[in-house]
């Protein structure tokens, strides 16, 4: 029983042998780091660290152009901590051929002419510059296209770098999308003389309305139209959603009105009302309406005046509950009187706050009341 049990321990101990010869000629496949970008990075003051636990295959790719990277952005009037910053975020820059990025150069400073402000651009959106080289074509095209419709620089600046792969499509795509838009405000009645300001508006606001099918543009009108909402009422609608019409689509725009008219108990007309003055009722699913009615209820604020000011359905519980309190330390009750004050950013709140501040403390004068004379 021994000989059998040492002679099983025997050929396990060959057959792990066997099995880590065959590993180890595996781990040398492995390809090593090039010393000359890990060094270059380093002499950048780049975080080698990050670059290594996130894009650690960048540093075993070979060639790399960090130097001439560095060369470019210097060029441009980066300083030492920001070419550090671009590349610790994006070292997949560093793969960029010298040409490329030449090119690149060229097609930014088409609609971005001061050197500042395209370093800014970069630092922010580094992976939209450093892009690849098949696209430029498409790039080139696409800028021709929204300069012939004498768009701002700046919103076809702001276009390149938040949505860059708008840029990168075939032309025709971006045209298709456009001509649809311009379509739809003007058959909602829109003036053209102001279609420009429309549409730049627009596309700054929500920059990926570009990458989406214009069917669902169509098929989400066609729904609003059926519910009721004017032409007139349409138009603003899309105005004021910003874009995000696009974001939409029928089903959940049919949960979401038949939850709030539901909820809030009002009718259909009533309810358009309120999603105009609150487009944000169309795109919130219910659990998030649900949670923000239960905020503002239990807190002692009607229905009706949630009505009367939809728009606080915007703002998160917690913003609601930490104005509230704000506004009750200068005696303001919002359960009797107007919602609007809780509107806003958080700029507008400080201002309409503000303003209740000095209310409170400026004394009332009393025309009535004898003087007080000093001898």
């Amino acid at each position: 029983m021994l000989r059998l049990i040492a002679t099983s321990l025997c050929l396990r101990c060959q057959s792990a042998a066997a099995l880590s010869l065959h590993i180890r000629p595996c781990a040398t496949l492995i390809p090593a780091e090039n010393q000359q970008t890990v060094e270059a990075l380093y002499d950048l003051s780049v975080d080698i660290q990050k670059v290594r636990k996130l894009n650690s295959w960048v540093l075993h790719q070979s060639p790399a152009y960090t130097k001439e990277v560095a060369d470019l952005l210097k060029d441009l009037g980066a300083s030492g901590p920001v070419i550090a910053r671009i590349l610790t975020v994006h070292p997949e820059a560093v793969l960029c051929r010298p040409e490329q990025m030449q090119t690149q150069r060229e097609l930014w400073m088409s609609v971005c002419p001061k050197h500042k402000e395209l370093v800014g651009i970069i630092e922010n959106f580094p992976a939209s510059f450093f892009t690849s080289s098949s696209h430029h074509d498409n790039q080139r095209n696409n800028i021709t296209f929204f300069q012939s419709l004498n768009l701002n620089k700046r919103i076809i600046t702001k276009l390149m770098a938040s949505a860059p792969l708008s840029f990168s499509r075939p032309v025709e795509q971006n045209e298709v999308m456009v001509r649809t838009l311009q379509q739809a405000y003007q058959e909602l009645g829109g003036e053209e003389a102001n279609m420009k300001i429309w549409l730049q508006k627009l596309l700054s606001q929500n920059p990926f309305v570009l990458m989406k099918p214009p069917e669902v543009l169509r098929e989400n009108l066609l729904f609003l139209r059926d519910k009721g909402f004017s032409t007139a009422e349409l138009l603003h609608l899309l105005s004021k959603l910003r874009g995000f019409v696009t974001e939409l689509n029928p089903d959940s725009m049919r949960r979401t009105l038949a939850y709030s008219l539901d909820t809030i108990g009002c009718s259909e007309a009533e309810l358009r009302h309120i999603v105009l003055n609150c487009p944000a009722v169309l795109y919130y699913p219910e659990d998030i309406l649900a949670e923000r009615f239960k905020g503002l209820l239990s807190v002692g604020i009607s229905m009706s005046q949630i009505k009367e000011t939809p728009t606080v359905l915007e703002l998160t519980t917690q913003i609601v509950n930490y104005r509230i309190q704000r506004l009750m330390v200068h005696g303001y009750d919002v359960r009797t009187g107007s919602l609007e004050v809780l509107n806003g950013t958080k700029k507008d709140f400080e201002m309409s706050y503000g303003k209740l501040h000095l209310r409170s403390e400026r004394p009332i004068f009393n025309p009535v009341a004898p003087l007080k004379v000093y001898d």
